[in-house]
């Protein structure tokens, strides 16, 4: 008799080779020593920098229900949300793609009633249900700042003065902020009667930087896009190029409140590298204001990102969302403990000393009779052996 397709597939499933159970899923990787403990003491690092401005910890859950996870300005990032039947409630729920969005739930539900400005921090992973950019990695780490209630430059600028703060204290070596406002290219265009398919060219055309596709879909303002196209750079270059355009109410109030921020960032940290971007808007979706991208000078991976946007599409707001996965890559290596390997007869007191110290003790199950061997074998560049903490050639 043949068997039906159904009974032939399964078969055929059977007759494979077991899984190696090594093998996880495109996307998903193990971490393992010592790069788990560095990126845990970097996160740890980051979070105390944030600490020291005010912005209290908060940890939301890995998993809600979709209806509230991606509403507001977690639509964005629906398409990144992998999505499970929760088998109590027979509701959907979906896992995180991005905290931002969970922050700003708990600010307009649970912290409703907290004084503003609101300021809270948060670390976490999240997982994509494809690698963003030029990334493969699907489930990423963020930690990251929300600034409620206040709408200022200097809102702004304290957003970027702390992460530039936690990036320097991670030793990220020189890193760079560029400045966007994504809203300014709409209000460029708004008084414009460009018809529905021009439009999109145009804004594929500035997207690509494509100066030339400009001129051929922008019609009169053209020139004042191509103007602001090639003022991409240093602050100072951009924010000259905005103050000489024609451009209308609109956009000149958002070109105002640009430069504003420029000057309260500079003011609050002398030296940090920024750069302006005046009509950059890819991958802003629920942004309504100043934005930052921050990279490794002479690199294109991305270390962070953030911006205002509308906090529950009400309440003012901003933040930043660093990457310390990414960092850490870039960051100059942090120092790991230092192992000692300590024998079964060794002082215990001693032991306890040394990891009040910042050693780590590696503790000896049985005795052995090479101490020095092993504490080799294991890892270890000390011994504890009668009393005496000695270093391993």
């Amino acid at each position: 008799m043949t068997p039906k397709p159904g009974n032939a597939m399964t078969a055929s499933m059977m007759d494979d080779a077991p899984l190696n159970p090594a093998l996880l899923p495109a996307g998903f990787s193990d971490l393992l020593p010592p790069e788990a403990e560095a990126e845990a003491d970097g996160i740890e690092a980051i979070m105390a920098v944030f600490g020291a401005h005010g912005y209290e910890r908060i940890r939301p859950p890995l998993m809600e229900f979709e209806a509230s996870l991606l509403n507001g300005s977690g639509a964005a990032v629906s398409e990144q949300a992998f999505r499970l039947m929760d088998p109590d409630t027979r509701r959907m729920m979906a896992v995180r793609p991005d905290i931002t969005p969970q922050i700003a739930r708990i600010a307009s539900t649970r912290l409703a009633e907290a004084p503003r400005p609101l300021r809270v921090s948060y670390a976490g992973p999240c997982i994509l249900v494809s690698g963003a950019g030029r990334e493969s990695a699907r489930q990423i780490s963020q930690a990251g700042i929300e600034l409620i209630g206040p709408d200022s430059p200097e809102a702004d600028a304290e957003i970027v003065a702390v992460a530039a703060e936690a990036l320097e204290r991670l030793g990220a070596g020189r890193v760079s902020f560029d400045l966007t406002m994504p809203p300014l290219v709409p209000a460029l265009l708004a008084d414009h009667p460009f018809d529905p398919a021009t439009r999109r060219a145009l804004m594929h055309a500035l997207d690509r930087k494509d100066a030339a596709a400009v001129a051929e879909h922008g019609g009169t303002m053209a020139p004042v896009l191509i103007e602001l196209l090639h003022a991409a750079g240093p602050a100072a270059r951009a924010l000259d190029a905005l103050r000489d355009a024609d451009l209308p109410p609109a956009a000149r109030t958002l070109s105002d409140r640009l430069t504003a921020t420029v000057a309260a960032v500079e003011a609050r940290v002398p030296g940090i590298r920024l750069t302006v971007d005046p009509v950059e808007f890819r991958g802003w979706h629920y942004h309504t204001g100043v934005c930052v991208t921050i990279y490794a000078v002479g690199g294109r991976e991305e270390l962070g990102r953030g911006g205002r946007y509308l906090s529950n599409d009400s309440e003012p707001a901003c933040g930043v969302t660093l990457r310390p996965d990414i960092l850490l890559r870039v960051a100059a290596p942090r120092p790991g403990r230092e192992r000692v390997f300590v024998p079964v007869d060794a002082d215990r007191a001693q032991a306890a000393t040394l990891r009040a110290d910042g050693y780590a003790t590696v503790g000896a199950l049985a005795p052995v009779s090479d101490p020095v061997a092993e504490a080799r074998r294991l890892g270890c560049g000390f011994v504890l052996q009668e009393g005496t903490l000695t270093a391993l050639d």
